[in-house]
């Protein structure tokens, strides 16, 4: 029970960290400002480990590097310290696992994102924090909004877009449960 908890809670801590990272890499690239509620949260959870990347790899363009690198040295340590943990073997694909985490890890914020734009469109007031997920989500919805019509007056992009990153991370699982001898242990915390 005591693995459990203490792998819950580096599961917790992992994700809003590694997801804060992950936000601001594509905030970043959105050329979105930090100024905003958003971006406040997103530096507050990220800055501590970012901030010293970003003296190694600086900013270019619209590609922080240092984000991405912050967020795999989270699953990194996370991985390393589950299969410390729990005695299991696989040290060798730990890079290749945590970079498989990292792409779950997107794929999870990405799918937040979608939802938290969803929810916040039906308010009937316009704040900046829903003008931001709404920039967020655009690139992501546009696609499908461009094939898939109304149905009854109501928009379903966000719907097909949350089921396919749903599948796409089944499919990021999997590759990563066969990575690791008793991947599905770490996996199934991911």
């Amino acid at each position: 029970m005591l693995h459990q908890i203490l792998a819950f809670l580096l599961e917790v801590a992992v994700t809003l960290t590694g997801g804060a990272c992950l936000l601001r890499l594509y905030m970043r690239w959105q050329r979105l400002p930090m100024g905003n509620p958003v971006g406040r949260l997103v530096q507050a959870l990220s800055d501590w480990l970012v901030l010293p990347l970003q003296r190694l790899i600086p900013p270019r363009g619209g590609l922080d590097a240092a984000s991405l690198l912050a967020a795999w040295l989270l699953k990194l340590v996370q991985y390393a310290a589950l299969l410390g943990l729990l005695g299991l073997s696989g040290w060798a694909a730990l890079p290749l696992a945590a970079l498989l985490g990292v792409a779950r890890l997107a794929v999870s914020v990405a799918t937040a994102v979608v939802i938290i734009a969803a929810v916040l469109s039906w308010m009937q007031n316009r704040t900046v924090v829903l003008d931001v997920f709404q920039r967020l989500c655009q690139p992501l919805l546009a696609p499908v909004r461009k094939r898939l019509p109304l149905v009854g007056g109501v928009d379903l992009s966000p719907l097909v877009v949350i089921v396919a990153l749903q599948v796409l991370g089944i499919v990021l699982g999997s590759l990563q449960a066969g990575l690791l001898s008793g991947g599905a242990a770490l996996v199934g915390v991911s």
